[in-house]
């Protein structure tokens, strides 16, 4: 018969022990995709913030086209407002003193000037998101 083979010497204290190849290679597998997750993480972050920038951009845009749109048509209104106090003087001289006819006059004109106004301000709240 054969004897048996003596008990492995234990491993000295603090000592590592071997690790398979196998093992290893798993273990460097894992550490390169989480290499590779943290640059997906790092170029998404980079994109959200490249796309914030330009959506910022696109607003201050927007803004300034709504500011300029707004300024063109107030400059209309208060073109309209001047023409109502002008044709009040011409229709006030006119009628003398038939006031039934200035006021359905200056009510034409002003309603028109609001209608105006009021799709002015429809258009403005339109273009702003809610």
């Amino acid at each position: 018969m054969t004897t048996p083979a003596a008990p492995a010497a234990p491993a000295p204290r603090g000592a590592k022990p071997a690790v398979s190849k196998q093992k290893r290679a798993a273990r460097d597998e894992i550490k390169k995709g989480m290499k590779a997750l943290e640059k997906s993480i790092g170029q998404i972050e980079k994109g959200l913030r490249k796309a914030e920038r330009q959506i910022e951009a696109d607003a201050r845009a927007r803004v300034r086209a709504l500011r300029k749109e707004a300024r063109a048509q107030l400059a209309a209104l208060r073109g309209r407002r001047r023409e109502v106090v002008r044709a009040l003087g011409k229709v006030s001289e006119a009628a003398e003193e038939s006031w039934e006819q200035v006021k359905q006059s200056a009510d034409v004109i002003l309603a028109e000037a609001v209608g105006a106004a009021t799709a002015i301000l429809e258009r403005l709240n339109k273009s702003l998101p809610r």
